[in-house]
């Protein structure tokens, strides 16, 4: 197990932004266009562990990884939800993504980067995962930035 941190991360309003417009280049999907090869490099450069955190689940490897110039990352399974645990979040106001995604961490220091996080998410995450977590939300118009990368880079480095 390695001692850098996890960096679990969305794609929809994330490394694909929805306020971009697509370039005029024919794709099969004109949303992938909108992915930004410059940020995967800078993903790359950061001393975590990356982590597909989306719906894309395997897709994520075979189309936007190497838009991204990255190899193949793990991916976060999502569990059937259950009674329970849906009655949590809606008690917590939770992202459908948070327990999860603590309980993928395992303890370990995590970061999340995702269009959908809320105050209520991170306040969650503070009251039950032992480790050091940074969840920050992007604009889903704009995607992870460079200033978002910075905000990482920091976490990890402090």
């Amino acid at each position: 197990m390695s001692d850098r941190p996890l960096l679990f991360l969305d794609i929809d309003g994330t490394v694909i932004p929805f306020g971009r417009s697509a370039p005029s280049a024919p794709s099969a999907n004109p949303y992938l266009a909108r992915v930004d090869p410059h940020i995967g490099r800078r993903l790359a450069t950061l001393r975590c562990e990356l982590v597909w955190a989306t719906t894309w689940e395997d897709e994520a490897n075979r189309e936007v990884a190497p838009r991204l110039g990255l190899e193949a990352l793990p991916v976060v399974r999502w569990p059937e939800p259950t009674p329970e645990g849906a009655q949590e979040d809606r008690w917590f106001n939770l992202h459908w993504k948070t327990r999860t995604l603590v309980a993928w961490a395992s303890g370990r220091p995590f970061v999340w980067i995702d269009d959908e996080i809320t105050a209520d998410d991170s306040a969650w995450v503070v009251d039950n995962h032992p480790g050091r977590a940074l969840l920050l939300p992007v604009k889903a118009s704009l995607g992870v930035t460079e200033g978002d990368l910075d905000v990482v880079e920091a976490w990890v480095s402090g």
